[in-house]
């Protein structure tokens, strides 16, 4: 298993690489480039220098998080040959810079979305929080105006401006597509992408749905079980697997963390995993929280043995943490708790294997 953290190049972070390489345990990044136009290709010298620029102070790069994937593949157009053949190019040029694990999304329109990205704690910490009936009765216009408002000037991914310029028509697009025809869509993605994928020894971590509820009418894929059976039954391939993002799919209280972490992980279907605790006070309301069990509703100890007992050695980074200790960074994504996180995590993990091993 290798801890790593998520950092946004190109001055786009608060958070430089010395002061990731000082986290005891921390091997790596998981990184992006930003700049480059959604469904053209990474170039490879671009990537080349990227590697070295987090080489050169004693990190790793082994994750790309993530290549977006064009509108057009999702709702099926005709376009979708070109930007899927862009795709696999870049995939070629992923693996000439040692790329092993690349996180993606299928979310129609947004990749996530908060109510609040600065929701104050009783600790006097800040979280992202999420309201659903406030998210449902915003309009995409409104939601994407409080998001970039409150983003403290860094880029938000997922809501980049020529996303949201968009996003009321994208919207409307997906009224008329059933959940099946967007499945299919997806199927016709992974058939061309992973055969590439396999070749190139790049495993494809799809991220699931944040949040997991219906919003705006647009079709949900990756948000329980049932759809993740789907999913991975649409191609068999090892190289096609999963993010698992504890607080994506935990926001939804009828999913049983643990028992899916212990199933997909022993199918050796999880390829990275995304690893933090939220806090509901309705079923569908809730806040992210630090990371412990006791802060949240999931007990990380328990998700931790299932992916440990159950054959994953793969990567995995604290996920979104709270800004503590006055810090100003991107929302989520600070220094100081990811920091907590990974530690609290590395000792859980050192825990179990000491004590249990390779025991089930």
């Amino acid at each position: 298993m290798k801890m790593i953290i998520r950092w946004f190049s190109g001055g786009d972070d608060s958070v430089t690489l010395k002061q990731i390489r000082q986290i005891p345990g921390v091997s790596g990044v998981a990184t992006m480039i930003s700049d480059i136009p959604v469904g053209e290709v990474w170039p490879l010298e671009r990537l080349k220098a990227l590697r070295s620029e987090i080489q050169e102070v004693g990190l790793e790069l082994e994750v790309i998080e993530s290549v977006n994937i064009h509108e057009d593949i999702k709702k099926g157009l005709p376009s979708r040959d070109r930007y899927i053949d862009n795709y696999c190019a870049t995939i070629r040029n992923l693996s000439e810079v040692g790329i092993k694990c690349l996180c993606y999304n299928f979310m129609p329109v947004m990749d996530w979305a908060r109510s609040n990205l600065a929701y104050l704690l009783q600790d006097g910490s800040a979280a992202m929080a999420y309201d659903h009936d406030i998210v449902s009765n915003m309009n995409p216009a409104l939601i994407a105006k409080e998001m970039l408002s409150n983003s403290k000037g860094y880029t938000l991914p997922g809501w980049e401006p020529d996303r949201l310029k968009l996003m009321s028509a994208d919207i409307e697009f997906y009224q008329s597509m059933s959940s099946d025809q967007y499945f299919e869509n997806l199927k016709v993605f992974l058939d061309a992408v992973i055969p590439v994928a396999e070749r190139y020894d790049v495993k494809m971590a799809i991220h699931p749905d944040d949040p997991p509820f219906s919003l705006y009418g647009l079709p949900k894929l990756i948000n329980n079980a049932e759809n993740i059976h789907k999913f991975l039954k649409l191609n068999s391939s090892p190289y096609n697997g999963l993010t698992f993002c504890t607080g994506s799919l935990g926001a939804d209280i009828h999913n049983d963390i643990p028992a899916m972490a212990k199933e997909f992980a022993s199918q050796g279907r999880i390829h990275f995993a995304h690893l933090r605790n939220i806090k509901h006070s309705q079923e569908k309301v809730f806040t992210e929280s630090a990371h412990l069990s006791t802060c949240g509703d999931l007990d990380m100890y328990e998700v931790v043995k299932a992916l440990h007992h159950n054959g994953f050695d793969e990567y995995i980074r604290p996920d979104h943490g709270r800004m503590i200790w006055d810090e100003q960074a991107r929302p989520g994504y600070g220094l100081y708790d990811r920091a907590l996180g990974a530690n609290y995590l590395l000792g859980l993990w050192e825990a179990i294997d000491k004590n249990y091993g390779g025991q089930i």
